[in-house]
């Protein structure tokens, strides 16, 4: 008797790219035309660029977690862990769950989108005393430490404690890290009614960046109107300056300044993942090299998109321009990537992927926001309108968006409270920590283990 197998489909990353890419491989294809597994940690895929509220309190951690099995025409098998090594030549993917095994993933197809991880540098103590923003668990683990500081501050009789305690250090001048320093100092003005042994001086927030402007994406006039935003609200912002070195109780900034502090949040940037070392494939600035159409030159069946890949910009024009690393491209790229797949499933001719950008927004908290939809330079309610309606709208499910405005909703008429959830452990966590940077395979390694698999199968 003959058996027909229908073609392995292997997606890696539940990141806006890979959920974006499996959602529209459901709708597409007919159950009988591939079976579809998708490698993820978490079985949600993170709203990020509401993260920064998370960590405020504004937004509760599940509001912005979308469950993947929420769809009606659900049918993908998940994995519960990340993928450490591809072996693009054996076509197996092998990978840690979250249990610490390992175990060999065959496919036929595979759609690389693990996204990105924190670019960090050779800083002395940074990874080990610096905190990152780029998961739900460090948005929740941050505000739980922001809190516990406030609290020991206020219960300090040590001056210099109280002052170490209550100074904040945010590192990278993106969207990132601006909202988060913006949004967690909102938070600490609020507590001044909720302390009343603090003293209000004693808070400062510092924001800064190597780099000579504020989000220069924004432009020059929308880059100065946040930043004044920021200084009328009392954040120190120090442009061209970065970490010398990182403390347990203070950071050292290149111009020479010590600054004691209990908190460094570090954003500056990120990298792709890991994962795209492994494959032993060319790499523009970290990311893999592909095609237009998001596919791998020289080996079948291999798509990649989202942060980890370098897809050609052909709306910028210019020869060797590269999609940015955004929220906007890696959804997109997702559905292109998806039509695709399913297009060289059935022999059909594969399209570019191309698109409009439809602007940019940044929620510094409040009333206070800068965008610039469509290229129209907008600020204070205008623009937090745009920028609140445009994540709304972006966030995929119903239930996510009731839970979002509902959180909104009762933040503006409650204020913020100061409950701390017990993340703040008596072990700290720190950057290196969260992201498991150090759990990826090389690809000697990869190779090893597959044929070892390949060896013991029966």
């Amino acid at each position: 008797m003959n058996t027909v197998t229908r073609p392995r489909i292997l997606v890696v990353g539940a990141g806006f790219a890979g959920v974006g890419c499996v959602r529209r491989l459901e709708r597409k294809l007919a159950p009988d035309e591939a079976d579809v597994t998708l490698v993820t940690p978490f079985a949600y895929q993170l709203y990020l660029p509401l993260l920064p509220q998370v960590a405020s309190g504004v937004l509760t951690p599940q509001s912005i977690a979308l469950s993947l099995r929420r769809s009606r025409k659900y049918r993908t098998r998940i994995i519960p862990g990340g993928a450490i090594g591809v072996d693009l030549d054996a076509k197996v993917c092998v990978i840690r769950t979250i249990t610490d095994k390992i175990v060999n993933e065959p496919y036929d197809y595979i759609v690389l989108a693990p996204g990105s991880v924190t670019r960090t540098f050779d800083i002395p103590g940074l990874t080990e005393h610096a905190f990152g923003m780029k998961t739900l668990a460090e948005a929740a683990y941050i505000r739980d430490h922001v809190i516990s500081q406030l609290d020991l501050a206020d219960a300090s009789d040590d001056p210099a404690e109280r002052a170490a305690r209550l100074q904040f250090v945010v590192v990278g001048g993106g969207y990132a890290g601006t909202e988060t320093a913006a949004c967690l100092q909102r938070l600490t003005h609020a507590a001044l009614q909720r302390y009343p042994r603090m003293d209000p001086h004693l808070i400062k927030w510092h924001l800064i960046d190597i780099a000579p402007k504020l989000m220069p994406e924004l432009g020059d006039k929308l880059g100065r109107s946040a930043q004044e935003i920021l200084k009328r609200r009392g954040i120190d912002v120090s442009l061209g300056v970065s970490i010398d070195k990182a403390g347990a109780e203070e950071v050292t900034f290149t111009d020479g300044r010590v600054v004691p502090t209990h908190t460094l949040i570090w954003t500056a940037g990120v990298v792709a993942s890991p994962l795209i070392a492994t494959l032993g494939a060319e790499t523009v600035r970290g990311r893999l090299a592909v095609t237009a159409e998001m596919t791998l030159p020289g080996h079948d069946g291999v798509f990649a998109l989202g942060d980890a890949a370098a897809v050609p910009d052909e709306a910028a024009g210019g020869p060797g321009a590269i999609c940015p690393p955004t929220a906007q491209h890696a959804m997109r790229q997702g559905r292109r990537g998806a039509e695709n797949l399913i297009a060289t499933l059935r022999g059909q001719p594969l399209q570019p992927y191309q698109h409009r950008d439809l602007g940019l927004v940044v929620d510094l908290g409040g009333k206070d926001a800068v965008s610039k939809p469509l290229g129209v330079e907008l600020r204070g309610v205008p623009a937090q309108a745009v920028a609140r309606g445009y994540h709304w709208s972006a966030l995929r499910t119903n239930v996510a968006k009731a839970r979002v405005m509902t959180n909104w909703l009762l933040n503006a008429i409650a204020g913020d409270d100061f409950v701390r959830t017990g993340f703040q452990a008596r072990r700290p966590a720190r950057l290196k920590d969260f992201e498991f940077t150090d759990s990826y395979l090389t690809p000697e390694q990869v190779r090893a283990r597959v044929q070892k698999g390949t060896a013991e199968r029966p």
